[in-house]
């Protein structure tokens, strides 16, 4: 959250009301550098919600670090991720957690696309473009990378390679590292209150060079299959 203070306390109680059937698991928000009352309005929140831990960066320095600022302190197997401006769903963190079920030790991804996006026509055009010049690079097989709502192993996000703006680039970081990933339909919700941080210049100027790096990451990739990889322990002294 940058500046989130008219949506931090409704949206942290949803957040919280949609854990309560998973078993109530810490949940983790990073102040970005706020100057407003938003890490005010977390601290008092935490009297309420137990399990709240703030994150805090003394300056902002952008979603991607605010995610992996979080996830660095975290301690849990599985990661959900959500925008911090409220327009994604809590409610529907656990259809992302229900595709692990199944066990597949293969799968270290599952993100959540915007099946209606309630964003200006302008912001939804940008989108469509960037999404579709990724796919075409990439071929991540994913038409939205830019949701927040996402779903992972903790240790095969931090073994990413980290880089600002990072977090519209995981199915593909994901699936350069020999990874699974998976895709949920979500609703996405009209901003309330607060002001968007990105418009389609910002993304634009920044998002060239970063597609252009991520191809370049994934050209210079050694494949190497998982089940080809064998861990041999020693067996110790002779007796």
């Amino acid at each position: 959250m940058k500046n989130e203070e008219e949506v931090a306390e409704g949206f942290l109680r949803e957040c919280y009301a949609a854990t309560l059937d998973l078993g109530e698991p810490p949940i983790f928000v990073t102040d970005d550098g706020s100057d407003d009352r938003t890490l005010e309005i977390l601290k008092a929140l935490q009297a309420d919600i137990p399990k709240l831990q703030i994150v805090q960066h003394a300056s902002s320095a952008g979603q991607s670090a605010a995610v992996h600022s979080a996830v660095l302190v975290a301690k849990s197997d599985f990661i959900v991720t959500l925008d911090g401006d409220g327009q994604n769903p809590p409610d529907q963190i656990a259809g992302l957690l229900a595709k692990f079920l199944d066990a597949d030790p293969e799968l270290a991804l599952v993100a959540g696309q915007r099946a209606k996006r309630n964003d200006t026509l302008a912001k939804r055009w940008g989108s469509k473009f960037a999404n579709w010049l990724r796919g075409a690079l990439l071929k991540d097989g994913t038409r939205d990378t830019g949701c927040g709502l996402k779903a992972y192993r903790r240790q095969a996000f931090l073994a990413l390679p980290y880089f600002d703006h990072m977090h519209r680039y995981l199915p593909a970081l994901f699936l350069r590292d020999g990874w699974k990933i998976d895709h949920v339909d979500i609703t996405h919700r009209h901003r309330e209150a607060g002001q968007s941080k990105y418009n389609n210049l910002n993304r634009a100027l920044v998002g060239i060079s970063d597609l252009l790096a991520v191809s370049w990451l994934i050209r210079r990739r050694k494949k190497v299959r998982r089940n080809d990889v064998k861990i041999i322990a020693s067996s110790g002294p002779s007796a």
